[in-house]
């Protein structure tokens, strides 16, 4: 019973617009006093917490995004992949799940890809008489891919919470990072096809116009491929990662292309801190909660009650995918990851369940938090750089949203798609 009180109590304050760091501060505050330990020792928890070499590259991961976002290199990139397949019908939309794959790994963050693309992808399919909702659905569903092709920011969290190794979790999310932009393309093709899309495209550009404009995005694929390239032959640390890309794009944007000056560099950092910093207070309190919640013996209760109540590996994983997605429309998904995660944690051994493999399913649903309302930030992002109305991004990121939860039931029946590669390596 005190179970259900506690996780009402802290749902009560998030759902009342309590800040999620603030609101596991105090609860977790609360339930030290009601146990009677002296309070002083939640500053040394809260600020032990950010003690990991793990979630350094959190900040500079967040940097790199903010400082392509504002030199604009997305446009290069797009150009290039469009003239290779921006012949065929429905070949814009193809070429911006192919961008946004490209930018997600690099960036580590799905509301970035989502603002970098879309200031180019939006205005071409536009023009060129795409379906609105088609346009819309594309790029809100295409840029969570930034979250789970590698690098992660929520698969870094991930890992720290679980102590996974984080390159093993990037990894991990290569196969089935792979796998859902096939399926993203598939319906593309078909959407185009049915309607989507016009039907006669722009000619192909010529060969040699191709290896112009692929030659301009030359360089920022050879950054994505340096730091997953680093990670996979064992050369770089992901932290270690961050960082050599974080230094290549600095170098590529303000000295070779020329497209961001210190006025720009500076803000692009103070964005990154002021987003790091909100962050970090999530990771901080959710750490004093999970201390506190150790006490009142919650993650031990909840995984007896669920070993004695569900039977088996796939009804677990039905029931966590059901409360993800109920999760999902209200909390942001490194909320998620931190308040969630160290209750259903001590379960997973119970049904023999891969914790890589379950983080991947964690980032997936993630990922479909991000487009679902009322609080999924891509909505909200590609509603801004389209001005278009709210209605018509939800309405068409419905058949992605269906494609993502085939995605579990894939991974469910395959889940060599996400171990292969980890335990190859």
């Amino acid at each position: 019973m005190q179970t259900v009180a506690i996780l009402t109590a802290l749902f009560a304050c998030l759902f009342a617009g309590v800040p999620v760091g603030l609101a596991l501060t105090l609860m977790g505050a609360a339930l030290y006093l009601f146990k009677g330990i002296p309070l002083a020792g939640i500053p040394e928890e809260f600020l032990g917490s950010f003690n990991s070499f793990i979630l350094l590259a959190v900040p500079i991961f967040l940097l790199t995004s903010n400082i392509l976002l504002r030199a604009g290199v997305a446009r290069d990139l797009f150009d290039a992949v469009q003239r290779w397949v921006g012949g065929i019908r429905g070949g814009v939309a193809v070429s911006t799940i192919l961008s946004c794959a490209i930018f997600a790994a690099i960036s580590g963050s799905s509301v970035a890809v989502a603002a970098m693309i879309g200031t180019v992808a939006i205005p071409e399919m536009t023009r060129r008489g795409y379906n609105q909702r088609f346009v819309m659905g594309t790029l809100a569903a295409g840029a969570t891919l930034g979250i789970l092709i590698p690098p992660s920011i929520p698969l870094i969290v991930y890992a720290a919470v679980t102590e996974q190794s984080t390159a093993a979790m990037f990894l991990a999310g290569v196969g089935p990072g792979i796998v859902l932009v096939g399926a993203f393309l598939v319906y593309c093709v078909i959407k185009s096809f049915m309607g989507g899309a016009p039907v006669h495209e722009d000619s192909a550009a010529e060969l040699g116009s191709r290896w112009r404009v692929s030659l301009k995005a030359l360089p920022t694929v050879a950054i994505a491929l340096t730091m997953i390239g680093g990670i996979y032959a064992g050369i770089f640390t992901p932290t270690e990662s961050a960082a050599v890309g974080l230094a290549m794009t600095v170098i590529y944007v303000m000295f070779l292309r020329r497209s961001l000056d210190m006025r720009g560099l500076r803000g692009a950092v103070v964005q990154s801190g002021t987003t790091t910093a909100n962050l970090l207070l999530i990771v901080g309190g959710a750490n004093v909660f999970g201390k506190a919640i150790l006490l009142y013996r919650i993650p031990f209760d909840i995984s007896t009650w669920i070993a004695a109540n569900i039977t088996s590996a796939g009804m677990f994983i039905l029931v966590v995918m059901l409360l993800l997605i109920v999760l999902g429309l209200f909390l942001e998904g490194i909320a998620m990851i931190l308040i969630v995660l160290p209750v259903l944690l001590p379960s997973l051994g119970v049904h023999g369940i891969d914790p890589i493999w379950f983080g991947i399913f964690f980032v997936l649903m993630i990922e479909l938090a991000l487009i679902s309302p009322p609080v999924g930030m891509n909505l909200f992002v590609i509603q801004s750089v389209a001005r278009a109305d709210l209605k018509e991004v939800i309405l068409g990121v419905v058949p992605y949203a269906l494609i993502m939860l085939a995605m579990v039931g894939v991974l469910y029946a395959f889940p060599a798609i996400v171990l292969w590669l980890p335990f190859a390596s």
